[in-house]
């Protein structure tokens, strides 16, 4: 019963089972209400026409009374009964003695004639099967002058309902088990795709997620099916991909820093040194440290930001005023470089936050600006608020980012390749760890650039922690 298609073809059975069966119910019903009821027409029809010939003086004969019951009922019943009585309810003498015993007249019978009024009844018959007895009066001038009283055996009709019963005992086992055998072959036929889908995606792996599952072309559920599975391998081979791009890209980060600590290290240990010659060593390793722990401690942010787990310490921060830290920080560099840093930070900006991570965020924007910017060109720092959002704009007179490339360089270790002359090559974290800070506090980061005029980032954070921005 684990299956899908048995468990569809017992659900499929026990429906139709229980749909037969009120089907069946219904049909022995109204079988047995139509028969009833062409016999009681029936009846009435021969009572009536035998109450037209109750005037007369002579004695219904067996002919009259036969031609009555095959004229209403198609057929001279085997088992007919007729009778004839006085209003007092006595047999009228002038009838033989019926072969068939005498029908019970009723008291109730006998009172609903006496108001006019016709009685149905069954009654047990001479033979092992009820009767149908009509009573009814024969009126003239508003009063019961004869009782006529005509009766069938209902063993035709009994008959007929069991025959109907036992039809339908053999109809409905025989019915059931061909709908259980064609729904068992439906079902195994409508799920034969999912077969060859589920075959399909066994035979994918991490290694091979350019594979794709075949659809039935129908057009159906399953074809759906198909496509949104394979558009989840689309989104996999995607995520798999940035992840070895990114796992390769971090160990040959990591690995040139490494390589050379080693080297100097092992340069320094071949021979003595003179005590100055050993403190340029070690702080020359301590620089490559340094960057070795920078780079480990951006692909942590970027780890966490990405499993929504970046701890975030939320307070008020004046956004002017972390600016204007960061403008003096860094204008020396520019000032170094002979690079014109300018800011516009007259506004008050408010916004919930935590300091550092928003602090980082602007050291990697105009750090970036910084350095993709020539001798003699132009940087410049603004902060704005509209409509409820604060926007940092940052923007630079650097060689720009070609159309191509501007969502490419949010993604970790991606460099734009024209830098200026000089220029220390980091490790291409600084806009990836940039776009996950303004994400985790509800903004995002735009880029607008023309090659060879220029960028402007412009990060848009909310001043209301219930406003995206």
């Amino acid at each position: 019963m684990k299956s899908i298609r048995a468990r569809l073809t017992l659900w499929y059975t026990s429906l139709l089972t229980v749909t037969l069966v009120l089907l069946g119910g219904t049909a022995y019903a109204l079988l047995s209400y139509s028969l009833s009821h062409e016999v009681d027409a029936a009846l009435n029809g021969v009572a009536r026409s035998l109450a037209e010939r109750a005037h007369g003086p002579s004695a219904f004969v067996p002919a009259e009374v036969d031609e009555a019951f095959r004229r209403f009922f198609g057929f001279s019943p085997w088992n007919r009964y007729f009778q004839l009585f006085d209003p007092l309810g006595h047999r009228d003498p002038r009838q033989p003695p019926p072969h068939w015993g005498r029908l019970p007249l009723s008291g109730e019978a006998l009172n609903n004639a006496a108001n006019g009024i016709s009685t149905y009844e069954t009654v047990p018959g001479s033979e092992e099967h009820p009767v149908r007895v009509l009573t009814m009066p024969v009126m003239e001038g508003g009063r019961m002058v004869n009782l006529v009283q005509v009766g069938m055996s209902l063993k035709s009709v009994l008959e007929t309902r069991t025959r109907f019963l036992l039809i339908m005992a053999v109809l409905f086992p025989v019915g059931l088990v061909l709908a259980a055998t064609g729904g068992l072959l439906l079902a195994r036929r409508a799920l034969r795709p999912v077969d060859r889908m589920a075959e399909a995606a066994r035979r994918i792996s991490a290694e091979h997620l350019a594979e794709r599952i075949g659809g039935t072309g129908a057009g159906d559920e399953l074809d759906r099916l198909a496509s949104t599975l394979n558009e989840m391998l689309g989104r996999l081979d995607t995520a798999f991909t940035q992840v070895r791009r990114f796992s390769a890209d971090a160990s040959h980060e990591l690995q040139t820093p490494l390589t050379i600590l080693k080297g100097e290290l092992e340069v320094a240990l071949r021979s003595p040194r003179t005590p100055e010659e050993y403190q340029a060593v070690l702080k020359s390793a301590l620089e490559e440290i340094d960057r070795i722990a920078h780079l480990v401690e951006g692909l942590l942010l970027l780890a966490r930001a990405e499993a929504g787990v970046l701890r975030m310490d939320r307070q008020p921060v004046e956004l002017d005023q972390l600016a204007e830290e960061v403008y003096w920080r860094l204008k020396v560099l520019a000032d170094s470089r002979s690079i014109r840093f300018d800011s516009e930070l007259g506004e008050r900006v408010v916004v919930p936050g935590d300091r550092e991570r928003l602090r980082r965020l602007l050291f990697n924007l105009v750090g970036n600006a910084i350095k993709y910017t020539r001798p003699g060109g132009v940087v410049r720092l603004s902060i704005r608020s509209a409509n409820g959002t604060a926007v940092v704009d940052v923007s630079d007179s650097g060689p720009g980012i070609a159309a191509e490339d501007l969502e490419k360089i949010f993604l970790p270790f991606q460099r734009v390749p024209m830098t200026a002359p000089g220029t220390e090559r980091g490790a291409g974290l600084g806009l990836s760890i940039a776009r996950s800070i303004a994400t985790a506090h509800g903004g995002r980061i735009q880029v607008r650039s023309v090659p060879g005029q220029g960028s402007t980032f412009s990060v848009y954070i909310p001043m209301d922690p219930e406003t995206p921005s």
